[in-house]
């Protein structure tokens, strides 16, 4: 709407326009009976900032503020916005036109970028028959995959067993070490459970776990008589081993 008062009274889209505009724009927005609340709100925004730039231009301006002038003017703000949004409503228009003409095409203006390696494929002596021979292989020769029980999969690891395999180390050496307990080529989800496992004893105080260096040996001692626990009464839930997922 402001866009068209404007246009209708042959000004270009300037500050002094929006000024010259504003009492026309109020009327038409008192004329607004039928629109809804979210209709009219948009309306009083523009006609707030509408009042603001003809008050500005009305009244004497005051002495230039440093500070006030790196702010944005709203005159110039409003103009750059409705000066954008004619360029747009004019390119909808063409667009508009061009749809009606039934021209739906744009030809490219700029030139196919140019790739450092031009590959050219020959295609002599090549007939549909081949190219149907070559999509038939493809969709309908399907790969045949391996049964289920042929697929390997990775060996279950449970933290009762490595439990039990730490103290059996402390019950035949009495102080080992947590690299000694893994061995050498040790995957790493069996690492994983052994270090739970590790964690579970020194909770329950029968293990003594203690690192002395930053990313060192970790040192095991047994805390208890280890020839007493022969068979630890540990529960847990099926959810206590780990397998690689990966």
């Amino acid at each position: 709407m402001l866009l068209e008062l404007i246009e209708r009274a042959e000004l270009d889209i300037t500050r002094l326009a929006l000024a010259q505009v504003t009492d026309q724009y109020l009327e038409y927005l008192r004329a607004m009976q039928d629109r809804n609340a979210a209709e009219v709100s948009a309306f009083l925004v523009i006609a707030a900032r509408l009042l603001q730039i003809k008050s500005a231009a009305l009244l004497p301006r005051p002495s230039i503020d440093h500070n006030a002038a790196d702010e944005e003017d709203p005159a110039e703000a409003l103009a750059r916005q409705l000066i954008l949004y004619k360029r747009f409503k004019e390119l909808a228009g063409y667009l508009q036109q061009r749809e009606a003409a039934g021209l739906q095409t744009h030809l490219r203006l700029a030139p196919p970028p140019k790739t450092a390696i031009q590959v050219k494929l020959d295609l002599n002596g090549i007939t549909l028959i081949d190219f149907m021979d070559a999509a038939r292989s493809v969709f309908f020769n399907k790969l045949e995959l391996t049964s289920l029980d042929k697929v390997v999969s990775m060996p279950r690891v449970t933290i009762r067993e490595k439990i039990q395999s730490i103290l059996s180390h402390l019950r035949n050496l009495k102080t080992t070490t947590f690299r000694s307990i893994l061995g050498k080529s040790t995957p790493r989800v069996e690492i994983i459970v052994t270090f739970l496992a590790m964690l579970e004893l020194v909770k329950r105080h029968i293990v003594a776990a203690e690192q002395s260096t930053l990313f060192g040996d970790i040192d095991l001692a047994p805390l208890t008589d280890m020839s007493g626990f022969d068979e630890l009464p540990f529960e847990f839930n099926e959810e206590d081993s780990l397998e690689d997922e990966e």
